[in-house]
């Protein structure tokens, strides 16, 4: 399992996981993707809602989900868009995409930073 870890768990984390689990089904890989957040809001954020609707996908989770200490354990690779606690960079390997723009100001150049990431990895899998 991939993690994708913002801090509220309703954006930059949920198009992460949208996207990456299309580009992993598209290339049979084995793996899947959730989206976390470190300190979860009450709903996904509807920009991001509205953009992976008109770009033909859904949301990974109906909620904000915040990141367990277990996930970070069983994860076979965390992709972080914010600072992670200590507890969890030393459990895992944590890989910072600090370099995406924020989803609510501006959805297309944000999705587009994330699936530049994205191809990186799927092209590095």
């Amino acid at each position: 399992m991939i993690i994708f870890v913002c801090e509220h768990g309703a954006a930059k984390s949920i198009l992460a996981a949208a996207y990456f689990n299309k580009l992993a089904s598209d290339n049979a890989f084995g793996l899947t993707a959730v989206a976390r957040g470190t300190l979860p809001d009450a709903e996904l954020s509807s920009t991001v809602i509205t953009g992976l609707r008109e770009d033909g996908l859904l949301p990974t989770e109906s909620i904000p989900t915040k990141l367990t200490s277990e996930e970070v354990e069983s994860a076979h690779q965390i992709f972080s868009f914010c600072p992670l606690p200590e507890e969890y960079t030393q459990k895992a390997r944590v890989e910072y995409w600090d370099d995406v723009p924020p989803v609510s100001e501006d959805y297309e150049r944000s999705r587009d930073a994330i699936i530049k990431h994205l191809q990186e990895l799927i092209n590095d899998l």
